[in-house]
C-alpha cells in the first residue's frame, strides 16, 4: 500500500495543479459571473425567500412522503452532503497551504456558486423523471440530455455519471471516513480500521433502507449536528474574541499578499491562495459540480423555483456560517501573536501539524488538548457520516442512469469497500484522488448548464425577473 502511495501521489498530484490553476479556478469564477448576471443577482433577491423557507420548514420528524422526499429533507440531504470534511479538514487544508486569505477566495466562490447552485436546482427540478418503479430521479444527465441532443449529450451525460460515481461514491466516501478514522483514532486511540467496519454497517443499514430512511435520517441529523459544532465553535470565538478584529484583517491582508505568510514569490503565492480558496471552496459548498442537484430533483414542490431559493440558502449556511466558524476558531487560536503559526507554517512544527488535525490543535488551545481533538472527532464523524450518505445516493442516481436499477445492488456493496478502505489509506492519496475525480465533474456538468441557461431563467417567477 505504501508503494502504490508513493507512486500514484505525484503523478495525482501534477494532473490536479494543471486542472486546479487553469480550469477550475476560470471555470468556477466564469460559470459563477455569468449565472449571476443572466439571473440578475439570484443569489441576493431570494436569499431571505430560502432562508424563511428552510428555517419556515424545519422538522426532526417530516410527513413520509411517497416518492422524493419533503422540500426540507432534500436541503437537509443537500447540506448534510455539502457540510462534510470540506468545512473542517478542507478547511484546514486551505489555510495551511495558502494561508488565512484563502478563507476570503473561497467566500468569492461561495457566493458566485449560489447562482449556479440555484441553477442547477431549478433545472434538475424541472427535467427529473419518474421510473418504472415509482422512484424520482433527477440530476446533470438529465438536464444535459435536454439541452444536448444526440451523441454530444449523451457522451458529457455519461462522462458526468462516470465522474460523479468514482468521486463521490467511491472516493469522496473514501474521503470522509479517512477523516473519521484519522481523527477518531486520534482522540480516542480507537484504531482506524476498527472504526471502518462499524461506519460500514452503520451505512449498510441505511443504504437498504432507500431514500426514505436516509430522508428520515439526514433530516434529524444535520440541524442538531450544526447546533453542537455552532456552539462549540461559538465558545472559542468568545474566549477569543479580542483576536477576532485580527483575524478578519488577515484573511483579508493575506487574500492579496499571501506571500507574507506563506512564503515564495507574490505571484506564485496569490496563485495558491486563490485556488485553494476555489478547490477547498468546491469541495465544500459543491456548488457548479453537479452533486446536489440530485437531492434537490426529490424535493416535492409546487415550483423548481422554490427548491432553487432554498438551495441558495443552503450554500450560504455551508460556507458562510459552518465553513467561517471553524476558519475563524483556526486563525484566531493558531496564527494570532500567540499562536504556533503566528510566523507562518515553518519550523519543528510542521511536524505536528497537518490539515487532518489542524482543527482539533485549534480547538483544543481552549478547551484543552484532548478534549478539543474529542469534540472535533465527534463533530467530523457526523458531518463526514452525513455526506457519505448524501454521496452514495448522488452515485446511485447515477449508476442507475448507466446501467439500468438493479446495478445499484452492485453499487452499494462496491461503495461499501471503498468506505472501509479510506480508513486503511495515506490521506494525501486519498484527498488528491477525489479531487481528481471533483475536477472532472465540473465540466461536463457546467456547459450543461449552460446549454440550459433560457430554460433556467424561464423558471423565474415572472414578477421577479
Amino acid at each position: 500500500m505504501e508503494s502504490l502511495n508513493a507512486t500514484l501521489l505525484p503523478i495525482v498530484q501534477t494532473i490536479n495543479g494543471y486542472l486546479a490553476d487553469y480550469v477550475l479556478v476560470f471555470l468556477l469564477i466564469g460559470a459563477g459571473l455569468y449565472f449571476t448576471i443572466k439571473t440578475k443577482f439570484v443569489q441576493i433577491r431570494y436569499f431571505g425567500e430560502g432562508m424563511k423557507n428552510i428555517f419556515g420548514n424545519l422538522s426532526l420528524k417530516g410527513e413520509k412522503q411517497k416518492a422524493g422526499m419533503s422540500s426540507f429533507q432534500a436541503v437537509a440531504t443537500a447540506i448534510a452532503a455539502q457540510v462534510g470534511t470540506g468545512n473542517i479538514v478542507g478547511a484546514s487544508g486551505a489555510i495551511l497551504t495558502g494561508g488565512p486569505g484563502a478563507i476570503f477566495w473561497m467566500w468569492v466562490i461561495a457566493f458566485l456558486g449560489m447562482a449556479t447552485i440555484y441553477v442547477e436546482a431549478v433545472l434538475a427540478q424541472k427535467t427529473r423523471i419518474t421510473t418504472a418503479s415509482g422512484e424520482i430521479m433527477g440530476g446533470p444527465v438529465y438536464y444535459i440530455t435536454h439541452a444536448y441532443k444526440g451523441a454530444f449529450g449523451k457522451f458529457l451525460a455519461g462522462f458526468f455519471a462516470i465522474a460523479i460515481t468514482l468521486a463521490l461514491g467511491f472516493f469522496g466516501c473514501m474521503v470522509q471516513s479517512n477523516s473519521i478514522g484519522s481523527t477518531i483514532e486520534t482522540a480516542f486511540g480507537i484504531p482506524s480500521w476498527i472504526v471502518g467496519i462499524v461506519l460500514v454497517i452503520i451505512c449498510a443499514l441505511i443504504f437498504i433502507g432507500g431514500t426514505q430512511r436516509l430522508a428520515s435520517v439526514t433530516e434529524k441529523l444535520v440541524p442538531i449536528m450544526a447546533a453542537i459544532f455552532l456552539a462549540g465553535g461559538l465558545i472559542v470565538l468568545v474566549i477569543r474574541i479580542k483576536y477576532l478584529p485580527t483575524t478578519f484583517g488577515m484573511i483579508f491582508k493575506y487574500a492579496f499578499a499571501p506571500q507574507a505568510i506563506i512564503g515564495g514569490a507574490f505571484g506564485a503565492a496569490l496563485k495558491t491562495a486563490i485556488s485553494q480558496g476555489a478547490k477547498r471552496g468546491l469541495f465544500s459548498n459543491e456548488a457548479g459540480m453537479g452533486s446536489t442537484p440530485h437531492a434537490h430533483a426529490l424535493a416535492n414542490v409546487k415550483t423548481p423555483h422554490e427548491q432553487g431559493a432554498v438551495a441558495v440558502a443552503s450554500v450560504f449556511i455551508d460556507t458562510f456560517v459552518v465553513l467561517t466558524l471553524n476558519a475563524l476558531v483556526i486563525i484566531s487560536t493558531l496564527y494570532t501573536a500567540d499562536g504556533p503559526l503566528a510566523g507562518g507554517y515553518v519550523g519543528p512544527v510542521v511536524d505536528v501539524i497537518g490539515k487532518t488535525n489542524l482543527a482539533q490543535t485549534a480547538f483544543g488551545t481552549v478547551f484543552g488538548e484532548k478534549a478539543g481533538a474529542m469534540f472535533v472527532a465527534v463533530a467530523l464523524f457526523f458531518f463526514a457520516f452525513s455526506t457519505i450518505l448524501g454521496w452514495n445516493m448522488f452515485g446511485k442516481t447515477n449508476v442507475a442512469y448507466l446501467f439500468g436499477e438493479k446495478a445499484t445492488k452492485i453499487y452499494t456493496i462496491i461503495s461499501l469497500g471503498f468506505i472501509f478502505l479510506g480508513t486503511t489509506m495515506s490521506s494525501d492519496l486519498v484527498w488528491e484522488l477525489t479531487d481528481m475525480a471533483n475536477y472532472l465533474m465540473v465540466l461536463p456538468n457546467v456547459i450543461g448548464l449552460v446549454g440550459c441557461t433560457s430554460l433556467a431563467v424561464s423558471l423565474i417567477p415572472k414578477d421577479k425577473k
